[in-house]
């Protein structure tokens, strides 16, 4: 079959069924209980849910930038879904896109984000039904792994099929992290003292630094 010739949009049901499945996959990990877990959720699922609208319902970053597509890559069928794998088609991979370099980077940070989400939260829930602090598995190297996780999982779709919408939401929802991580940090304060304290000391925030582990 070619999929070029294949219907690429419009596809709504794929739209919905794709959303619900990566949303109930991230939940069932991430696993939300406070307000603030739910406005980190569901910040992240705004984001599914604007990726998969344009992957395949309405292609707005393709329609917008078509004129300057069309003149820079000429013979691309544009309104075809593996154009619409910009970065593929745009550095010149002409056989399947999911096969290219971006996809494999993609699929590489999605299973990364997927796997830190789920061992993070076992460790944090383990903590929290101990009232201790989480500074093992992934806690050992950061100090807020599941939101790295939704990072890489949001990088991975960037690389796979990256939209204006999505572009423009990403730094928003990096700096809603931030934000969230921070006032965290606050309550770990008050709640857990001097040893958050050193514990903080000894763990970057976002970026692991490889070789040394905490120390609580």
């Amino acid at each position: 079959m070619d999929h070029n010739s294949a219907p690429a949009y419009g596809l709504w049901s794929l739209v919905i069924i794709n959303s619900l499945v990566f949303i109930i996959f991230a939940f069932s990990f991430a696993k939300p209980q406070s307000s603030r877990d739910w406005r980190s959720f569901g910040a992240f699922s705004a984001f599914l849910v604007a990726l998969f609208t344009e992957m395949y319902g309405f292609p707005l970053t393709i329609y917008l930038l078509s004129g300057w597509l069309s003149t820079r890559f000429p013979g691309v069928n544009w309104m075809s879904h593996d154009a619409g794998h910009l970065l593929e088609t745009i550095f010149g991979w002409r056989t399947n896109p999911h096969f290219g370099p971006f996809h494999i980077i993609s699929n590489i940070l999605i299973g990364v984000g997927f796997v830190l989400l789920a061992s993070a939260w076992k460790v944090l829930y383990a903590a929290q039904r101990n009232h201790r602090l989480a500074t093992t598995g992934p806690y050992a190297r950061v100090r807020h792994p599941q939101y790295v996780g939704f990072i890489l999982i949001m990088i991975g779709f960037l690389f796979q099929w990256p939209t204006l919408v999505t572009l423009a939401m990403f730094p928003i929802l990096v700096f809603m992290y931030v934000r969230l991580a921070q006032r965290e940090e606050r309550d770990a304060r008050t709640e857990f003292g001097d040893a958050y304290t050193r514990y903080e000391a000894n763990t970057p925030a976002f970026f692991p630094r490889f070789g040394a582990k905490a120390r609580a």
